[in-house]
């Protein structure tokens, strides 16, 4: 009976604020988001759309000891055309320093301004780091419609102990977990205010989970998608 009350008080919480799921507007521009966790590495993509083709996009990166980092990608008539990436990475004998990475392309996907600037250092970018960033946005597209195809978002809100409300102010009275909880988790939830990131949908008053990815305390602030680049 307690597992079973248990389960529908936590069901009734924890839901998140949305990022809209490939939903076309007046200016047709289709939105996706998701989150996944891997090891120690919890990623949180966004995706832009216009008119079926690549658009924007971004990520954040968190990695724990090992440090942290967001990214802007832009497109151009489906091509890729600019990423800005800022964060902090681990360095022997040093601990985390700061870095931060700009690149470029033209049409023909060739880099035509590159900048890699770490610890107040400027370093080359080779080839191969050039195209596994090409990966890692094209990754973030393929990903984000994957969620997207399966009714899946990212959600962030904070949950009281009797409801949760969204990032962007909507509230659920339940919520339901498409997994197994530790229990340090399940406790946590039941009796301490909290701010939760997750992979799911939401379904009436209700948000179904498929991953919580993040969870910490209530004054941890909603993660705004990444937002780097300048338009000209």
């Amino acid at each position: 009976m307690k597992k079973t009350l248990l389960s529908l008080i936590i069901s009734s919480s924890l839901l998140g604020c949305s990022s809209s799921i490939s939903t076309p507007n007046v200016d047709q521009f289709s939105h996706y988001s998701g989150g996944k966790t891997m090891g120690d590495a919890t990623t949180l993509y966004w995706y832009t759309e216009r008119l079926n083709q690549s658009y924007t996009a971004a990520d954040h990166v968190f990695s724990g000891d090992y440090g942290w980092y967001k990214t802007d990608y832009r497109w151009s008539e489906g091509e890729m055309r600019e990423l800005i990436r800022e964060g902090e990475q681990v360095r022997q004998d040093v601990g985390l320093v700061p870095y931060r990475i700009h690149v470029r392309f033209n049409v023909r996907g060739e880099a035509v301004y590159q900048q890699y600037r770490i610890d107040d250092k400027i370093l080359p970018i080779n080839e191969e780091q050039l195209n596994r960033y090409k990966l890692e946005a094209q990754s973030v597209s393929e990903v984000t419609k994957e969620f997207g195809r399966e009714g899946l978002e990212l959600i962030q809100g904070y949950w009281n102990g009797s409801s949760f409300k969204t990032c962007s102010g909507g509230k659920y009275d339940e919520i339901a977990f498409n997994q197994t909880l530790p229990g340090f988790v399940v406790n946590r939830l039941s009796a301490i205010d909290s701010y939760i990131a997750v992979l799911g949908k939401t379904r009436g008053n209700k948000v179904l989970v498929e991953e919580l990815l993040m969870l910490d305390e209530d004054s941890h602030d909603c993660i705004a998608r990444p937002d780097l680049i300048v338009e000209n």
